[in-house]
């Protein structure tokens, strides 16, 4: 719902509300303009900058694909098409909550000025540390999740052009995986070291390459196809054979959603990008909203036309195929080979979603570097006066690296066990969905009567939505935190709930031994 753009309460003569009220509006918040605007000076106008970063960061070609082996072996086609209506109902909750509220305060800090705000004068610094921390730590995991998953998809690329598994393909070792994902996460440091104007351009190829690439996919995949699975099995076959020691169907569809929540995640993006973008108040909550719809209806297509070349669950999930067990690939693969002879053209489909992939990697640290750079603003972060600074193009630099550094880090537990990696996928969800939840909470509760919205909200339905949206992350946070096999062992223990745990307790621990005693929650850097 829209209502007229609000008053920004300076006098009416003041040239400057006039000339720049986005400056003004942020001056009103306790801020200094430092970062450039620059989303809206590159191809598309403000809103379609704001939704494109969001929407490539999404990126539900990548989400779907790293995630699909999942959803194929926890309940398969069901879960996978009929659960993605489930969580794009909730998870659209959280995102229109979260617009209304970004309408409102629209920063780079995004959640965590949000928790801070809203929470009431006695609550405001504890929650805003222990939401800003929650949002960073999973940011940090999805950083590493996504382009781990890319080193993954490139060291598949090259093993089915040589061969194969089975055909004396080449097998890349653990080590030079990372020694990729390292490369990798290089690049995307140098591409966000560039002026914001060039971030809008990448962040606008991502939105067009999702797009255009889910479009060529769908197409290309019933077209090549020989072996198609029928409506019916896509749409009412709940696989069970999970070869995991789950045998209840509800739990199995339970852990299933995980490829669904996984694969629309990152559009606080939108919020983390406001102090770079013109017209914020309305063109942060904008890009929430529309990179989150379309992302839930470009992802559903996906799913379907990827599930259609769904004809033997088992030979797909099997370690021992040509792929090593990476079912999308392989399928692809399969398809392109038994229509022409050769699978080059499976992995050309697999090029496209690289691709994405890596856009998706770049753009991801763009919101991670924001984030980080508004969190040392405010004096969270150790050594914030080191990660708070902008260089003449006004960039946070040292921020950028930072987000590089730590998510390399984050991807040795790689070398130790690939178990404890997974839950990567785990913490990058949960964590960011606790994040989205906390502001939500206080905004439901503490803050229903004093709350102000912004040009963009939700009026009487703004507490109903909310709560939804509350409960529908309640409820994943124990989803996710199950155990994924039984009987649970070494080899399989899910670290989620270990790492969720330990996230919430070193927070809760450095604000009860340290923090408490001068973190006040966001810093004004302006007399407003």
């Amino acid at each position: 719902m829209a209502v007229p753009r609000r008053s920004l309460e300076l006098p009416a003569a003041d040239p400057a509300a006039e000339a720049d009220p986005d400056r003004t509006r942020l001056h009103q918040l306790g801020y200094k303009q430092e970062l450039k605007r620059g989303l809206s000076q590159v191809l598309l106008p403000c809103v379609l900058s704001n939704f494109a970063l969001s929407f490539s960061i999404i990126s539900v070609m990548m989400g779907v694909t790293i995630t699909y082996n999942t959803g194929l072996r926890y309940g398969g086609p069901v879960s996978m098409t009929l659960g993605w209506f489930v969580v794009t109902l909730f998870n659209g909750c959280v995102a229109l909550s979260m617009a209304e509220i970004c309408s409102a305060y629209p920063t780079s800090g995004g959640l965590y000025y949000w928790s801070a705000k809203l929470a009431g004068k006695d609550w405001a610094p504890l929650a805003s540390w222990v939401t800003g921390w929650f949002n960073i730590v999973g940011q940090w995991a999805a950083t590493t999740s996504i382009d781990f998953s890319l080193a993954q998809l490139v060291q598949v690329m090259v093993l089915l052009g040589t061969g194969g598994l089975n055909g004396g393909g080449y097998m890349a070792s653990k080590y030079v995986v990372l020694a990729t994902y390292g490369a990798i996460l290089v690049i995307h440091g140098l591409i966000n070291s560039l002026p914001i104007q060039y971030m809008a351009w990448f962040g606008q190829l991502g939105a067009f390459w999702n797009a255009a690439g889910i479009i060529v996919l769908v197409i290309l995949i019933p077209a090549v196809a020989k072996e198609r699975a029928s409506a019916g099995f896509i749409f009412t076959h709940f696989n069970v054979d999970d070869s995991m020691g789950i045998h209840d169907k509800a739990y199995i569809l339970a852990v299933g959603l995980l490829m669904s929540q996984y694969s629309v995640i990152g559009y606080d993006a939108s919020a983390h990008m406001t102090e770079e973008t013109k017209n914020a108040d309305w063109s942060g909550p904008m890009g929430i909203i529309t990179s989150v719809a379309l992302s839930s209806v470009f992802g559903w297509i996906y799913v379907v036309a990827l599930a259609s070349l769904v004809t033997d669950i088992p030979y797909l999930l099997d370690p021992s195929n040509d792929a090593g067990g990476y079912a999308v690939a392989q399928a692809l693969y399969d398809a392109f080979h038994r229509r022409y002879g050769t699978g080059a053209g499976g992995l050309v489909c697999l090029g496209i979603i690289a691709i994405a992939t890596f856009l998706c990697g770049c753009a991801c640290i763009t919101s991670n570097s924001r984030m980080g750079y508004a969190f040392s603003r405010d004096r969270a972060m150790p050594f914030s006066h080191v990660w708070y600074r902008v260089n003449k193009q006004e960039v946070p630099l040292n921020v950028v690296w930072l987000s590089v550094a730590v998510a390399f880090v984050m991807a040795l537990t790689s070398l130790g066990s690939q178990v404890a990696f997974q839950a990567m996928l785990s913490i990058a969800t949960v964590g960011q969905y606790v994040a989205y939840a906390l502001p939500i909470v206080f905004r439901v509760t503490t803050a229903r009567k004093s709350f102000v919205p912004g040009p963009f909200h939700l009026g009487k339905y703004g507490i109903l939505v909310g709560w939804a949206g509350v409960a529908w992350v309640a409820l994943v946070t124990v989803l996710f935190s199950l155990p994924v096999a039984y009987p649970v062992a070494e080899d399989n223990f899910n670290y989620t709930p270990v790492l969720v745990g330990g996230v919430l307790a070193l927070s809760v621990g450095a604000w009860v031994l340290h923090a408490r005693f001068w973190f006040q929650g966001p810093i004004t850097n302006v007399d407003v």
